[in-house]
């Protein structure tokens, strides 16, 4: 079996585990502190704080970023159920704008028409980077300039992405990041979230320590969102190896798009101002995605729906009884799928997924 995803960890995250519990620091410390200086460091901005995981730092973000009860945010249907729900979780709405068939990112055309038809004012944008492709951001500042619109980007899956030779969680007010397993770098369960706003970072630190800034003194609602030194110490060694990771995506997505057929297969753009991580390596079907199942599943070669229902879809969302009328999102997520892309893929594997992929 090819895996659709595999992290790869090797003898210096093992050492850095190794060396926080040679000291029995494993709680929040130092290699805290690091990871989120050299994370800082990597965005080139000027605050980073971790988090146990990317969930907690997107609600942490909006917290921090203001937004409360009955603030409405427009964000994407097409993404994992994360990504919104931290909008309920601070008591605000989330309007769903459609997404561009071709890259699977948030339509800044429909985040306009959105917000032109939506009575009452917009508080704020959460977009994602979807599989690791930058989404239209001269596009998104203008909407957000225009409209005075707070931008929070979801970078869960595009660590290292750029547009325009920018890196992607520096365009908005804050952003986070997400280092789960399946993620372009990992350290298991781990969080981040950047930001060039001092408030934002002072705000954001209190709220994942209890609301407290000074011990035993807590003047906000917080929670337990701290990351472990344990995780932290796994995440800096990832981070140094996180470009190279990139790099391996780009060319085995690269050998991909030269290879599949295209007559069979929609494949993602490729564009001169953008760097795509390719978190995934996702494919509209053109020949009905249950052959290409089959297909895949008899060979052996692992693979992902992301995502089958849209997120106003689930059933949550449906109880909610908000807009759903997202039908370019919904259509991608009946076509498309996932195939392995990660750093552990070798030019063999490509070729043998391409024959199966082409021979369907």
């Amino acid at each position: 079996m090819i895996p659709i995803a595999k992290p790869l960890l090797g003898k210096e995250e093992a050492d850095a585990a190794l060396e926080v519990l040679s000291k029995s620091q494993i709680a929040a410390g130092e290699y805290v502190t690091k990871f989120e200086h050299d994370f800082k460091t990597y965005l080139s901005c000027s605050y980073a704080i971790c988090t146990n995981n990317g969930t907690t730092a997107l609600h942490t973000a909006l917290v921090a970023a203001g937004i409360g009860r009955d603030d409405l945010v427009i964000t994407t249907p097409y993404s994992f159920i994360a990504t919104a729900n931290a909008i309920l979780y601070v008591g605000a709405k989330p309007l769903f704008a459609d997404v561009d068939k071709s890259t699977f990112n948030i339509n800044p055309d429909s985040i306009e028409e959105l917000i032109r038809n939506t009575p009452g004012k917009i508080k704020a944008l959460v977009i994602v980077h979807l599989f690791g492709n930058p989404c239209d951001m001269d596009r998104i500042l203008e909407i957000c300039n225009k409209y005075e619109i707070l931008l929070i980007e979801d970078c869960a899956q595009a660590h290292g992405a750029e547009y325009n030779n920018k890196k992607v969680g520096t365009f908005g007010l804050v952003s986070i990041f997400s280092f789960y397993p399946t993620k372009n770098m990992t350290c298991g369960e781990g969080g981040m979230i950047a930001t060039n706003n001092e408030e934002i970072y002072r705000e954001a630190k209190k709220i994942i320590n209890h609301g407290q800034e000074q011990r035993y003194v807590h003047d906000m609602l917080g929670y337990n969102y701290r990351l472990t030194n344990l995780a932290a110490a796994i995440g800096i060694e990832q981070l140094k190896k996180l470009d190279n990771f990139n790099d391996k995506r780009i060319s085995n997505a690269e050998r991909y798009i030269s290879s599949l057929s295209q007559k069979k297969y929609s494949l993602p753009p490729v564009k001169n101002n953008i760097k795509h991580v390719y978190n995934q390596f996702t494919l509209n079907c053109k020949i009905g995605r249950d052959k290409v199942i089959e297909a895949l599943e008899q060979s052996g070669i692992g693979y992902g729906l992301y995502y089958p229902l849209t997120i106003p879809e689930q059933p949550l969302y449906k109880n909610l009884k908000l807009d759903t009328r997202c039908p370019i999102a919904q259509n991608l997520s009946r076509l498309a799928i996932s195939i392995p892309v990660h750093p552990g893929v070798s030019k063999v594997d490509i070729g043998y997924i391409v024959e199966a992929l082409n021979n369907v």
